[in-house]
């Protein structure tokens, strides 16, 4: 073997040991990735389950009320089989009503038993001669003729006020403006209806959010809204007739009690 074949021979020896080494490195350095991924995910996964069992202590403030509270139930959304056509259009109400009767009933919620129950609601205000867009007083109607239920509408309410009938375990059914609801809620088509409903099921005053189910989009469930947004798109239907009148309309809500 002469001269030159081996200083060919010894170079091809340094650049494989070089290349072994750079690749002993890099396969290092992603299984070191790999296994620092897998630790955080597993880190993340621990706070999770740390938050669901041994969620964050609740605080007594001077106002006697938790400083936040939240009741669970099913999501009743206007549209349940995603068809935006009338009447689910303007099913908001229905819907609305809907989710405090089937939290006070316990009862799940599925794309028929929701069409069927928003159908039937429907049927009932058609004999009272209601139109598609009800107003506070039409709803209390329909909560205490069909669905049984004492209505009470309360008048300029407050956050205190709202937050009071919460951890009484009282669902607030609100109308509002959609248009100023839209501010936060960018699931809305068009920047928001004009007049629309949604229930406040919680609080958290750390946020100082409310927790509701908005009815009016499929990502509505537990969707928080700022105190200060929520209360000011809050208003009855105009007495114009006329859903560009919205913020003529009354600041009023509606409970429904057992």
């Amino acid at each position: 073997m002469n001269i030159f074949v081996k200083k060919i021979l010894f170079f091809l020896l340094i650049l494989l040991f070089f290349v072994f080494v750079l690749f002993s490195f890099f396969q290092k350095k992603l299984t070191k990735e790999k296994i620092e991924n897998k630790i955080n995910q597993t880190i993340d996964k621990v706070e999770e389950v740390k938050e669901t069992i041994i969620p964050e202590p609740t605080k007594i403030l001077e106002s006697g009320l938790p400083n936040k509270y939240l009741i669970k139930t099913a999501f009743v959304p206007q549209a349940p089989e995603k068809n935006w056509d009338q009447p689910w259009q303007d099913a908001c109400e229905e819907a609305s009503l809907l989710t405090v009767d089937f939290y006070y009933k316990n009862k799940t919620t599925t794309s028929e038993n929701t069409r069927d129950a928003i159908l039937n609601m429907i049927s009932f205000e058609e004999t009272q001669n209601f139109t598609k867009d009800m107003n506070i007083a039409q709803m209390a109607t329909v909560g205490e003729k069909y669905l049984k239920y004492q209505p009470k509408i309360i008048d300029n309410p407050t956050v205190e006020d709202i937050k009071k009938y919460l951890t009484q375990d009282i669902p607030i059914i609100v109308t509002a403006n959609g248009k100023t609801l839209y501010q936060e809620n960018k699931h809305f088509k068009s920047g928001g209806p004009y007049y629309h409903s949604l229930v406040i099921l919680g609080y958290d005053d750390d946020k100082k959010q409310f927790i509701v189910h908005d009815v009016g989009t499929q990502f509505g469930a537990y969707f928080r809204y700022s105190y200060s947004l929520l209360v000011e798109s809050i208003h009855d239907f105009p007495v114009s007739g006329n859903k560009e009148d919205i913020n003529k309309g009354e600041k009023r809500v509606l409970v429904l009690l057992k």
